[in-house]
């Protein structure tokens, strides 16, 4: 019966998808942004879905499981950074009628600017994060349906298997289909999965508290209150004071910049509907503790806090609280959640390389048609080098989500840097942007990959939170110098394409305002 639901849902969904596509994908536009007609419901949708995988659902939980609520920034704050987006960033994407971060940078500094923080993001994608969602993905899928047993293989061959079956589907949708079919598909898949997401911690009460949910909650704060302060000392995973340092940076950098989100965004049919999208994902993603933190402190609970593997801590809970009958819908749900983040950073790598290395250093004379076609050929090749390094990942530290987040800032910061002093300077010149990226990545891998584990030792270090906020000081420090130094010749003025209406939605500041008093209340409460 699992297997009957699981593939039902899967199956409307790819129909769905399709033919809700329409024929736009045959343009450079229709292809990569949608054909720009993305609407709010839409795009806050897939924004949600885009980042809730199960790097977030395995992951997150198995945080909660290890230290409690407390890594309920890792959302929380993420509504704050998607209201700084739609008020600051967003308006100025659309009046410049970008199709790609990197593009912005080619006009604010100059083209070599702009491939290499092509050359970042593509880096980043193939080797950290394809890999990451597509095997903790296979990891869920796994654990959920116990495939080593029920098909008589072994651990490492069902592990394979499933890498290779969700990085194959999910070609097809970001590949063939182009972002107007992830974005659909996304949208259709986050019905299914905020439903599951909910019943779970539902079910996980109604399981520990005798079938009284407010039993369960007594239950589940009697056994360990600690877990329900949000305040991280310095030894948590996230420890309060980088709230104030560089965890407001990554949600900045991912919500605002990172070319697989904010591309939802750049598809907005105007910048109304764009900011409204932003706004609703914002406040969703204050609720999403219930689903990425919750579960965890339940597993805790169950398990006693045995479980050698946090990892596992979701995927089990799921097997023991769901009926068989849900366990089904809920993993399909799960596999649409996997699908969307391969996808949409696959299909985000296409429109990088088409756009910004196809276009500009292969074929400059090259219509709409041939560089979608190329840029899905490489799509290919990309989803097939991370297919083949994603189950290698099983040999990594265990905590999949801190481990992303680390190893992430190696670009993160660096592209922000660039980006935020792009658009707040008129006459800092290019050479200041070349030298910060570089400089940037290159001291913070050595910062975390050879002064930390070599030097001075994993406990007697800065958290790399705290170390991003430096070196994102220090850049943006170095680019004024230059800028005073050497001084563009003629002052930056960023250009109204006229391709959208970017009248702002009216009620924008009293909404994102409200969404920030929340997220504040939220610790207050819980501290």
């Amino acid at each position: 019966m699992a297997i009957i639901s699981f593939l039902i849902f899967t199956t409307l969904v790819a129909i769905a998808s399709y033919w809700l596509t329409g024929k736009t994908e045959t343009t450079a536009d229709g292809y990569f942004l949608g054909g720009r007609s993305l609407t709010a419901g839409v795009i806050a949708g897939s924004l949600l879905l885009t980042n809730l995988s199960t790097e977030q659902i395995v992951g997150l939980n198995g945080q909660a499981y290890t230290e409690g609520i407390l890594v309920m920034c890792w959302e929380t704050l993420a509504a704050i950074a998607m209201v700084v987006t739609a008020l600051f960033l967003l308006p100025r994407y659309l009046k410049g009628g970008i199709t790609t971060v990197p593009q912005f940078l080619e006009d604010r500094y100059d083209t070599m600017t702009k491939t290499i923080a092509t050359v970042l993001f593509l880096s980043g994608y193939v080797v950290v994060l394809l890999p990451i969602v597509l095997y903790s993905g296979a990891l869920a899928i796994v654990t959920m349906f116990d495939i080593p047993d029920a098909f008589g293989i072994s651990h490492t061959t069902a592990l394979w298997l499933c890498v290779w079956g969700i990085g194959i589907i999910g070609s097809i949708y970001a590949v063939f289909g182009g972002l107007k079919a992830v974005a659909v598909s996304d949208t259709l898949n986050g019905a299914g999965l905020l439903i599951g997401g909910i019943i779970i911690p539902i079910f996980g009460l109604l399981y520990i508290g005798d079938g009284s949910i407010f039993t369960g909650m007594t239950n589940l704060y009697n056994n360990a209150p600690e877990k329900f302060n949000a305040i991280g000392g310095p030894k948590a995973s996230v420890p309060f004071s980088t709230i104030f340092t560089g965890m407001m940076l990554v949600q900045l950098f991912y919500w605002g910049t990172n070319q697989a989100i904010i591309q939802r965004a750049l598809a907005a049919k105007n910048l109304k509907e764009g900011q409204k999208g932003l706004l609703i994902a914002a406040f969703l993603k204050i609720l999403g503790p219930l689903i990425l933190v919750i579960p965890g402190m339940i597993a805790f609970y169950i398990f006693k806090g045995e479980l050698e593997i946090p990892d596992q801590a979701y995927p089990k809970l799921v097997k023991t609280v769901l009926p068989g009958t849900l366990v089904g819908f809920f993993a399909a749900a799960l596999f649409g959640a996997i699908l969307s983040s391969f996808n949409s950073a696959l299909n985000s790598s296409v429109t990088l390389f088409g756009l910004d290395i196809y276009k500009q250093y292969i074929n400059q004379e090259a219509d709409d048609a041939t560089v979608v076609k190329k840029g899905k050929l490489f799509g290919i090749v990309l989803a097939a080098s991370a297919m083949f390094i994603a189950p290698f990942i099983a040999y990594a530290p265990d905590g999949l989500f801190g481990y992303l987040q680390e190893v992430n800032g190696c670009y993160s910061i660096p592209i922000l840097t660039i980006i935020v002093v792009g658009y707040l300077t008129k006459r800092v010149p290019a050479i200041a942007a070349k030298i910060a990226i570089v400089l940037g990545s290159v001291l913070y891998f050595i910062s975390q990959f050879l002064l930390k584990p070599y030097v001075f030792g994993e406990d007697n270090y800065l958290h790399f939170l705290h170390v991003m906020a430096i070196l994102f000081l220090m850049n943006v420090g170095i680019m004024l110098l230059i800028g005073q130094l050497r001084p563009r010749t003629e002052p930056y003025e960023l250009k109204y394409t006229n391709q959208l209406d970017i009248t702002p939605f009216r009620y924008t500041k009293p909404i994102g305002l409200g969404i920030i008093i929340i997220v504040i209340l939220s610790y207050l409460i819980f501290s």
